[in-house]
């Protein structure tokens, strides 16, 4: 059976190939799944025009990851936290509170698309890689300080990398 790939399908094909499956695997998963189409002869002369389409979107959004990437590799995230004898620190810094901190300032990263290894147990400058998307990643500066004494006015949430070079 001939169909035409509304998605990219691992092992298959890309978006708007048209390619022969099997009948079972077209009618059971890539047809209910909404990721391809039935060929027919009206439809295979859109493919063109449908793939210029697709890709001129393709390469907005790339433009647009490649802009917050950008962005992401000039901010500078500081964290906080609390820390006891010996510059040890109670708990750890996680994906979860750099999305956070990233959400307070506007950008809306899931915490499954920062990429640390494991939770950040110190105090120190950390390069975190950021996944932004598909191939696109961006490495962001995280400074983990201790909390200020009492009346000592926080750290700035997210400092431009020009302010870093300068100190």
């Amino acid at each position: 059976m001939e169909v035409i790939l509304q998605k990219d399908v691992d092992r298959l094909g890309k978006a708007f190939d048209l390619v022969k499956v099997r009948d079972g695997y077209a009618l059971n998963y890539l047809l209910p799944l909404k990721l391809a189409v039935l060929a027919a002869e009206g439809r295979k002369k859109r493919i063109e025009l449908d793939r210029k389409t697709y890709e001129r979107k393709q390469a907005q959004i790339m433009q647009s990851a490649q802009d917050i990437a950008k962005k992401l590799e000039e901010l500078s995230v500081t964290i906080s936290v609390k820390v006891g004898e010996g510059e040890k620190m109670y708990g750890s810094v996680t994906a979860q509170a750099i999305a956070d901190k990233l959400a307070k300032e506007g950008y809306e990263i899931a915490k499954k698309d920062i990429r640390i290894k494991e939770p950040i147990r110190s105090i120190g400058v950390y390069n975190v890689p950021v996944k932004v998307h598909g191939t696109i990643t961006a490495e962001l500066k995280v400074w983990v300080v201790k909390e200020g004494e009492e009346g000592a006015t926080p750290a700035p949430a997210v400092v431009p990398a020009e302010e870093l070079a300068k100190e």
